[in-house]
Protein backbone atom coordinates (compact mmCIF):
# COMPACT_ATOMS: atom_id res chain seq x y z
CA UNK A 1 0.00 0.00 0.00
CA UNK A 2 1.39 3.40 -0.99
CA UNK A 3 1.26 5.67 2.09
CA UNK A 4 3.11 8.60 0.52
CA UNK A 5 1.32 11.93 0.73
CA UNK A 6 -0.01 12.82 -2.69
CA UNK A 7 -0.19 16.50 -3.45
CA UNK A 8 -0.84 18.55 -6.52
CA UNK A 9 1.22 21.63 -7.24
CA UNK A 10 -0.72 24.90 -7.24
CA UNK A 11 2.12 27.06 -8.46
CA UNK A 12 5.15 26.93 -10.73
CA UNK A 13 8.72 27.67 -9.61
CA UNK A 14 9.83 31.27 -10.02
CA UNK A 15 12.56 33.71 -9.01
CA UNK A 16 11.84 37.16 -7.66
CA UNK A 17 14.55 39.75 -6.88
CA UNK A 18 13.65 42.15 -4.00
CA UNK A 19 15.63 44.91 -5.76
CA UNK A 20 13.14 44.77 -8.64
CA UNK A 21 10.08 45.22 -6.41
CA UNK A 22 8.99 48.73 -5.40
CA UNK A 23 8.26 48.79 -1.66
CA UNK A 24 5.03 50.23 -0.31
CA UNK A 25 3.96 51.20 3.21
CA UNK A 26 1.83 48.93 5.36
CA UNK A 27 1.29 48.19 9.07
CA UNK A 28 4.90 47.15 9.77
CA UNK A 29 6.81 49.46 7.43
CA UNK A 30 8.12 49.31 3.87
CA UNK A 31 7.13 45.95 2.39
CA UNK A 32 8.18 44.08 -0.73
CA UNK A 33 5.99 41.06 -1.46
CA UNK A 34 8.37 38.37 -2.71
CA UNK A 35 5.76 35.62 -2.78
CA UNK A 36 2.22 36.96 -2.72
CA UNK A 37 -1.24 35.46 -2.43
CA UNK A 38 -1.80 35.50 -6.19
CA UNK A 39 1.25 33.24 -6.67
CA UNK A 40 -0.81 30.38 -5.16
CA UNK A 41 2.10 29.12 -3.05
CA UNK A 42 1.49 27.56 0.38
CA UNK A 43 2.74 30.73 2.11
CA UNK A 44 3.51 34.38 1.46
CA UNK A 45 7.00 35.80 1.91
CA UNK A 46 7.61 39.51 2.52
CA UNK A 47 10.81 41.55 2.79
CA UNK A 48 10.04 44.28 5.36
CA UNK A 49 12.07 47.29 6.50
CA UNK A 50 10.49 48.10 9.87
CA UNK A 51 9.25 51.71 10.04
CA UNK A 52 6.70 53.01 12.57
CA UNK A 53 5.16 49.54 12.99
CA UNK A 54 1.69 49.42 14.57
CA UNK A 55 0.55 46.85 17.09
CA UNK A 56 -1.62 44.32 15.24
CA UNK A 57 -2.66 40.68 15.08
CA UNK A 58 -3.88 38.12 12.55
CA UNK A 59 -6.93 35.90 13.06
CA UNK A 60 -6.00 33.26 10.49
CA UNK A 61 -2.27 33.68 9.81
CA UNK A 62 0.86 32.50 11.62
CA UNK A 63 4.08 34.41 10.92
CA UNK A 64 7.75 33.56 11.09
CA UNK A 65 10.16 36.50 11.27
CA UNK A 66 13.77 36.02 10.18
CA UNK A 67 15.88 39.10 11.00
CA UNK A 68 18.00 39.80 7.93
CA UNK A 69 19.69 42.86 9.37
CA UNK A 70 19.70 45.18 12.35
CA UNK A 71 18.58 44.87 15.94
CA UNK A 72 15.59 45.89 17.99
CA UNK A 73 12.74 44.20 19.79
CA UNK A 74 9.48 42.45 19.14
CA UNK A 75 6.48 43.12 21.31
CA UNK A 76 4.44 39.92 21.56
CA UNK A 77 1.26 40.44 23.60
CA UNK A 78 2.68 41.63 26.97
CA UNK A 79 6.23 40.36 26.39
CA UNK A 80 9.22 42.16 24.85
CA UNK A 81 11.87 40.10 23.09
CA UNK A 82 15.25 41.49 21.98
CA UNK A 83 16.17 40.41 18.45
CA UNK A 84 19.18 40.87 16.20
CA UNK A 85 20.49 39.71 12.83
CA UNK A 86 19.99 35.96 12.42
CA UNK A 87 17.13 35.61 14.93
CA UNK A 88 14.04 33.62 14.00
CA UNK A 89 10.75 34.24 15.82
CA UNK A 90 7.48 32.31 15.46
CA UNK A 91 4.31 34.39 16.00
CA UNK A 92 1.11 32.31 16.20
CA UNK A 93 -2.18 33.74 14.97
CA UNK A 94 -3.97 35.84 17.59
CA UNK A 95 -0.79 37.21 19.21
CA UNK A 96 -0.69 41.03 19.19
CA UNK A 97 2.71 42.05 17.89
CA UNK A 98 4.91 44.77 16.47
CA UNK A 99 8.60 45.22 15.74
CA UNK A 100 10.57 48.19 17.03
CA UNK A 101 14.05 49.30 16.03
CA UNK A 102 16.33 49.27 13.04
CA UNK A 103 15.24 45.93 11.58
CA UNK A 104 14.91 44.33 8.18
CA UNK A 105 12.99 41.07 8.32
CA UNK A 106 11.91 38.31 6.00
CA UNK A 107 8.38 37.37 7.03
CA UNK A 108 6.87 34.00 6.13
CA UNK A 109 3.07 34.06 6.45
CA UNK A 110 1.11 30.79 6.61
CA UNK A 111 -1.41 30.35 5.10
CA UNK A 112 -1.37 32.93 2.31
CA UNK A 113 -3.81 35.84 2.50
CA UNK A 114 -2.18 37.77 5.35
CA UNK A 115 -2.72 41.21 3.80
CA UNK A 116 -6.48 40.69 4.21
CA UNK A 117 -5.94 39.47 7.78
CA UNK A 118 -4.29 42.50 9.45
CA UNK A 119 -6.17 43.84 12.49
CA UNK A 120 -4.57 46.99 13.91
CA UNK A 121 -4.81 47.58 17.66
CA UNK A 122 -3.14 51.03 17.68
Amino acid sequence: MDTALKTESTSKPFLRDPAEITPWSETCGAIRCLIEESDLAAAEVHHVKIQDAKLHYHKKTDEIYYVIDGEGKLILDDEEMAVKKGAVVYIPRGVKHKAVGNLTVLTVCIPRGVLDDVHEVE
